[in-house]
């Protein structure tokens, strides 16, 4: 057999990467987080999207919580540009996050989160810019409380972790992966993507009013925090033992983590109308941290 010359397993290894899926909760989990953050928006804040948002199809942050990942097919090349702002890999157990190392030029999504702020923020930036700032903004901060989207395990955020799987649920395509042992597979990474939340068969709308009838935790200052969301993300992997035994789980698995998948989608909404309050509302106050 040739053996694959170091220049061609590079090049290989960057084609898997570019095919490897980006996307995080799936458009059920998005929208429920957009849906979700709107309704604790400010009036000032709630004025300011409409605006950032007249001419949208749907110009809720709801409608454009998935604008994002659409890019792969309404805009590859801007997709291309920007795939590496959907997740960020982190270090060890302790999960740290080393900039210069995992987040060269601004390419991870706690850089991209900050720095779209930053743009969303400036009254002087063309309205153009400023409404895509709030949509990579809607969809980033959804992506970084996907666990498996800010790891630090060495198997892409779980796309390189083979597993089988029994569900009814029939997948999407990008969720659609090899078999094993004649069960259909899929990767841990597209079962946290998609089927966890989407094995409910509830409609996103649905959905979101039964997770606000439940405690909403005060929006404090010091949950603006990029890189703590993503550590917080990071050290659930392994504290609630996302990682299951032998490569096969059935739907057991989902209804395990389920209240995870939903904490952190109230988590993702909560802190959504946090930034996007002190972005677009000047006489904002937060809570303080209880």
């Amino acid at each position: 057999m040739n053996k694959i010359t170091k220049p061609r397993l590079l090049i290989a290894l960057l084609l898997l990467a570019c095919a490897l899926p980006v996307l995080a909760w799936a458009p059920l989990g998005h929208r429920m987080i957009g849906d979700l953050a709107e309704r604790h928006l400010t009036p000032a804040a709630k004025a300011e999207v409409a605006k950032l948002l007249a001419g949208e199809r749907e110009p809720t942050l709801a409608g454009v919580a998935n604008w994002a990942d659409e890019l792969r097919n309404t805009d590859p090349d801007r997709f291309k540009r920007t795939s590496r702002w959907h997740y960020v890999k982190l270090s060890g157990p302790e999960c740290a996050y080393e900039p210069a190392k995992e987040c060269k030029d601004g390419n991870c999504v706690i850089a991209a989160i900050e720095a779209q702020l930053a743009i969303l923020r400036d009254r002087s930036q063309p309205l153009d810019a400023r409404r895509d700032a709030l949509k990579f903004v809607v969809h980033l901060v959804g992506d970084v409380h996907q666990p498996f989207h800010a790891s630090s395990h060495d198997d892409v955020g779980g796309n390189q972790y083979q597993i089988s799987l029994r569900t009814k649920l029939k997948p999407e395509v990008y969720a659609q992966k090899n078999y094993v042992d004649g069960v259909m597979g899929t990767n841990l990474h597209a079962m946290w993507d998609y089927y966890i939340l989407g094995e409910t068969g509830m409609h996103p709308r649905a959905f979101a009013d039964d997770l606000a009838r439940r405690p909403w935790p005060p929006i404090a200052t010091s949950d603006a925090n990029p890189t703590q969301w993503a550590q917080e993300s990071c050290r659930l992997i392994d504290a609630w033992g996302t990682y299951p035994d032998g490569h096969k789980l059935d739907a057991s698995y989902g209804e395990a983590m389920r209240p995870l998948a939903e904490r952190r989608v109230l988590q993702a909404a909560d802190r959504l109308a946090l930034v996007l309050n002190e972005a677009l509302d000047p006489g904002f106050k937060p809570q303080a941290a209880p």
